[in-house]
């Protein structure tokens, strides 16, 4: 029996957490179990407090000891617990469970579901804050395919019981949503901090399967977490999957390049690699322990006023088309960057950007915000162990080639910038081919917006076939003229 939504209001008459419950309890066809470790039996709680809870829990458990644990689920190989392989083996074994125990005969319209979580909570010292995988996996109609909801969750509180109860209260919101607004992801993303502030809880990872989530793209609820201020960063690798940042940085080496990539072009290209070769030729730099990410903050993507999500989408197939691993950031200022990748990692850190950007990092007026300014800022970016590789520009008016030795920050920034760029914190990247070096984003988009021709040799190969096929940015096939065929021809 498939589950309708009636009678929800919007989220100004957002319904308790005990009406929540309540209401799972109270529709006679959802049945399923609670596997939670790590901080109780928190969200199990709600339902049974609820009432009405012994026709929705067939089974409420937790496995705290570890070999308790690696009995049940199977020992991880990297003797982790509080992973997503760990999540992932919790529901596929519970529903496994109440496959064989609840027999479709006696039960036609049960729809079952799972919920799961492994989680560390803040540690005695209170250095680690704890974090957890969170997930739900469950019908929407009898006999049907499973969908999965599992998403990575970082508690902000600074008290173990704090943390429990919120773990406590996302649970409910989840399994309420999964069943009443999965047809709704975006909202069901929001309806998750019903009753919960931001400052308690952030969500940095979130992924949807299943037939009832078969037109989700997973990159666009990234996205959400970022718009909506869950999480100060999302990223997904070349294969387009959500991943969690904390994994891919974790002891990383890590070279980062800002852009708008709308589109990506061979400059792009050209400064990602002979970054990367100056990079890895770096002291306590292993090419086998590095990360390369191109980033797009989220002011980008409002450049041109509320984010167009297909703009966003074709940007980011481009760059995996490419194998690259995209970032999505809530961070301006490039010393939010290297302060967040410090979160993960002590490893050695690069920075590739255009002149143009790196006159702007020794521009006051983007520190105003600061107590110290810009030499707080300053010694939160360069502090780390990081290097910027700058690429040159030509200056429009002269053609002169503008790189580290000659370029013009503000007066006041003089002495400043002189104490960086000598300290060995800013390397010219001085192989490049000066024939792609007047290649600009903008100037191909409205090449490609205009139906016309020859922005196809300012792409990186392949890149201008898949613009095509897809009709990425807007583009529209437009005949050759005859004026355009000879200039070709010539």
């Amino acid at each position: 029996m498939e589950i309708t939504i009636k009678g929800d209001k919007e989220f100004d008459d957002v319904p308790s957490l005990k009406s929540k419950a309540l209401r799972i309890n109270l529709n006679e066809n959802i049945y399923g179990t609670f596997a939670e470790i790590g901080a109780g039996q928190e969200t199990a709680r709600h339902f049974f407090r609820a009432g009405g809870a012994s026709g929705t829990i067939a089974k409420a458990m937790s496995a705290y000891d570890k070999d308790f644990s690696d009995a049940i689920y199977g020992a991880e190989d990297d003797g982790r617990y509080v992973t997503e392989a760990r999540l992932r083996k919790m529901l596929t074994h519970e529903m496994e469970l109440m496959e064989q125990r609840i027999t479709r005969d006696k039960h036609p319209n049960k729809i079952f579901f799972t919920y799961a979580n492994t989680v560390a909570t803040i540690d005695f010292a209170k250095q680690y804050k704890g974090h957890g995988w969170v997930g739900i996996k469950y019908q929407v109609e009898e006999n049907k395919g499973y969908n999965e909801i599992i998403l990575h969750v970082r508690f902000k509180e600074t008290d173990a019981r704090l943390q429990q109860e919120t773990l406590g209260v996302l649970g409910t919101n989840l399994i309420y949503g999964a069943f009443y607004k999965y047809n709704e992801p975006k909202k069901l993303l929001r309806y998750l901090y019903d009753h919960l502030d931001k400052d308690q809880l952030e969500i940095d990872t979130i992924n949807f399967s299943g037939p009832v989530f078969k037109n989700v793209d997973n990159r666009l609820m990234s996205l959400q977490l970022v718009k909506n201020g869950m999480t100060d960063a999302v990223m997904f690798g070349p294969d387009g999957t959500n991943v969690l940042p904390a994994k891919v940085f974790y002891k990383k080496n890590v070279l980062a390049l800002r852009g708008s990539f709308r589109p990506v072009t061979k400059v792009n290209m050209e400064m990602y690699e002979k970054s990367y070769d100056m990079f890895i030729k770096e002291n306590r730099v292993n090419p086998k322990n590095t990360i390369v990410v191109f980033e797009i903050t989220l002011s980008n993507l409002r450049a041109e006023g509320e984010i167009d999500e297909q703009d966003f989408i074709d940007r980011a197939d481009l760059l995996c088309s490419l194998g690259q691993s995209v970032m999505i950031s809530n961070f301006q200022e490039y010393y939010k960057v290297v302060e967040y990748f410090s979160k993960y990692t002590k490893a050695r850190m690069g920075l590739a950007m255009g002149v143009s950007n790196l006159v702007d990092i020794f521009d006051e007026k983007y520190y105003r915000h600061l107590s110290g300014g810009i030499l707080e800022a300053f010694g939160k970016l360069f502090f780390k162990d990081l290097k910027v590789y700058l690429y040159p520009m030509l200056n429009p008016d002269t053609g002169e080639l503008i790189n580290s030795e000659n370029l013009k920050v503000y007066p006041r920034m003089k002495e400043l910038y002189k104490f960086f760029k000598y300290n060995g914190k800013v390397s010219d990247i001085n192989e490049y081919d000066s024939s792609i070096m007047n290649i600009f984003s903008r100037q191909i988009l409205q090449m490609i917006s205009e139906g016309d021709h020859g922005w196809e040799d300012m792409v990186p190969e392949g890149t201008a076939d898949l613009i095509k096929d897809y009709r990425l940015f807007g583009y529209t096939r437009k005949p050759l003229t005859l004026k355009t065929r000879k200039k070709i021809n010539k």
